[in-house]
C-alpha cells in the first residue's frame, strides 16, 4: 500500500502540470505566455529555469509517542537541506531535495499510557537523527492569485511545498529505569522501506536577480511509530509505542535559506509576473486618446499612406503603393503597374511599358530605356550574376542582338564602398566582364560592348561611404552595372 501511495503522490504534480499546459497561457521557459507555440531549443530560450537553494533551522517531533514539546520543556533539534530547482512555468516546479537534521525528545509512561498506573515508569529520552531525500512539486501561488491592480514591484512570493521521499534514520532512548525497560538503540537505513510524505509553505523574497531570500515550515509524515525513539512492539505493554495510538511520527521543521538563480538571463521563469504583464499593455491602450490622429497632415492623394511619410503624394487614383506611399512598378521600367500592359516585362515608356524591336533604329539612347538595363546588380563581394539579373540581361540580350550593328556601349560596372579602392576596382571590371560575356552568350555582337570597371568611384547613392551610414538596399543599388551609349 505504501508503495502505491508513493507512486500516485510522485505522479500529481507532473498530472497537474499537464493539465496547466494543456489549459492555460501561463509562461514558460521559452514563452512569456502570449503564445501556445514556441520552437523548443535552448536558442529560445527568455528566463533562467535553474536554481540551487540552501538552508537550515529547527527540527521537533509534535505527533509522537516521545515529544519535543511536553512538561518536561522544549526540546529543539535543527535541520539542514540542499536543494536542485527546475522551473517548468511560472506557477509551477520540481525540486530535488536532500535534508538532514536532528530531532530530541522526551515521554513518560506512567502520566501518559493507557491503563498504567500512575509512576509505573519515569522519564524517558530520545535523540534521533536523520537523512531524507525527496522529489517537491513547488507551486507559486502568487502568480497563481496575484492580483492585477497592484502595481507594486513583484518582490514577495508565497510557495507551497508537496511531495514524497526516501529516509534512513537512527535513535538512541536512554530511560531511568533500565531494569523496566532497557534503553535502546536503533538504525535503519535509508531505502525503499521506509519513505515519507512532506508538505509545506514558504515565503520568498527577490532580493536581486540572482539571490532570493526564503521563510520555510514543513509539515513531515514519516509514516513510521518508531522515528521518536519509542521502538516497542505495540504487542508489549505498557511500551512507549502505546503512549499515543497512531502508526506513524510526525516532525515540523522550521528554515531559513537562500536560492541562487542559474543563468544568463536578466529574470527567472518564477518571477515573470504574466498578470502585471498583461494589466501593463492595457493600461496603456486605456491610457491612448479615442480621439487619436493618424495622420496629422493628411492623405492627399488618398493612397493609404499618410503625408507625413508619404514620398510621392500625387499619387494616381487606383495604384498600388508600397509602404512608403511610392506606386508599385513590379519590372523597374519606369512605368507603374497601373498603367503597364507588359507588367512582368521590361519596357518602354512611350510603348506603355511593353518592349518593342526596330531592327535598323533600336538604340539605348533616351532615359526610360536606360532605367530597363540599371537593374542588374550583384551580391556582396561577387561577380556572378543573380537569377533577377539573369531574367533582365536575357531582354536586353534580344534588344541589343537586332539593334544598330554600329551602335557601341559602354557596359559600366561599380561596387559599394566596402574593402580598397584597388580591390573594388578589379571586382567591378569582373562585373563588367561577365555581364558581356552572358550578353555575348545570347547572341550579341562583342564589338558592340565595351566594360569598363568603375569600382566605388561611380556610386548611385553617394551618402553610402561608408556603407554603414545606409540600409543595406542602398548598398546593393550601389553594386550594379548599367549600359551607356557612346555618341
Amino acid at each position: 500500500m505504501k508503495l502505491g501511495l508513493f507512486t500516485l503522490m510522485l505522479s500529481l504534480p507532473s498530472l497537474f502540470y499537464a493539465q496547466e499546459n494543456k489549459e492555460s497561457s501561463s509562461a514558460n521557459t521559452f514563452t512569456s505566455g502570449s503564445a501556445k507555440v514556441e520552437k523548443f531549443n535552448n536558442n529560445a530560450r527568455r528566463f533562467n529555469d535553474w536554481s540551487i537553494s540552501l538552508g537550515g533551522g529547527t527540527a521537533f517531533l509534535h505527533h509522537s509517542d516521545l515529544t519535543s514539546f511536553n512538561n518536561d520543556g522544549k526540546h529543539f533539534g535543527w535541520n539542514a537541506y540542499v536543494e536542485l530547482g527546475k522551473q517548468l512555468s511560472d506557477k509551477f516546479g520540481f525540486l530535488l531535495q536532500y535534508q538532514k537534521g536532528e530531532t530530541k525528545q522526551t515521554g513518560r509512561l506512567g502520566d501518559n499510557v493507557w491503563g498504567a498506573s500512575p509512576l509505573v515508569h519515569g522519564l524517558a529520552t530520545a535523540t534521533t537523527k536523520y537523512d531524507q531525500i525527496s522529489l517537491l512539486g513547488d507551486f507559486n501561488f502568487s502568480n497563481l492569485f496575484r492580483r492585477i491592480d497592484n502595481n507594486s514591484p513583484f518582490r514577495w512570493a508565497l510557495h507551497g511545498y508537496a511531495g514524497v521521499g526516501l529516509q534512513g534514520f537512527s535513535y538512541s532512548r536512554r530511560d531511568e529505569h533500565p531494569k523496566k525497560f532497557a534503553n535502546k538503540d536503533f538504525t535503519q537505513k535509508l531505502g525503499i522501506q521506509s519513505f515519507f510524505y512532506q508538505g509545506g509553505l514558504g515565503l520568498k523574497y527577490n532580493l536581486s536577480k540572482r539571490i532570493d531570500l526564503e521563510g520555510r515550515a514543513m509539515y513531515i509524515i514519516t509514516g513510521d511509530d518508531e522515528f521518536d525513539g519509542g521502538g516497542e512492539d505495540v504487542k508489549e505493554w505498557p511500551g512507549y509505542n502505546q503512549i499515543l495510538k497512531n502508526s506513524s511520527d510526525n516532525l515540523v521543521t522550521v528554515n531559513l535559506g537562500i536560492t541562487f538563480k542559474l543563468g544568463k538571463h536578466s529574470q527567472h521563469l518564477a518571477w515573470y509576473d504574466s498578470n502585471n504583464a498583461a494589466l501593463d499593455k492595457l493600461s496603456a491602450l486605456a491610457s491612448r486618446s479615442s480621439d487619436l490622429v493618424v495622420c496629422e497632415k493628411g492623405d492627399a492623394d488618398n493612397d493609404g499612406v499618410c503625408d507625413d511619410w508619404d514620398r510621392e503624394l500625387n499619387t494616381p487614383i487606383g495604384a498600388r503603393v508600397d509602404g512608403s506611399g511610392k506606386a508599385l512598378d513590379m519590372d523597374f521600367d519606369g512605368v507603374i503597374d497601373l498603367t503597364d500592359k507588359c507588367v512582368t516585362v521590361p519596357g518602354l515608356v512611350e510603348n506603355y511599358g511593353c518592349p518593342y524591336i526596330d531592327e535598323s533604329t533600336l538604340v539605348i539612347v533616351d532615359e526610360n530605356t536606360k532605367k530597363f538595363f540599371e537593374g542588374i546588380v550583384f551580391d556582396l563581394d561577387k561577380a556572378t550574376l543573380t537569377q533577377k539579373s539573369i531574367e533582365k540581361l536575357d531582354i536586353a540580350a534580344k534588344i541589343l542582338s537586332k539593334s544598330n550593328k554600329n551602335a557601341r556601349y559602354l557596359v559600366i560596372a561599380a561596387t559599394d564602398t566596402r574593402a580598397s579602392d584597388s580591390y573594388n576596382l578589379e571586382l567591378s571590371n569582373r562585373r563588367a566582364q561577365a555581364v558581356i560575356k552572358y550578353l555575348v552568350s545570347k547572341g550579341v555582337n562583342p564589338n558592340m560592348l565595351i566594360g569598363e570597371g568603375r569600382g566605388e568611384k561611380d556610386l548611385k547613392y553617394p551618402e553610402c561611404k561608408p556603407a554603414t551610414k545606409c540600409p543595406e538596399w542602398k548598398n546593393e543599388a550601389n553594386r550594379r552595372v548599367y549600359f551607356e551609349l557612346i555618341k
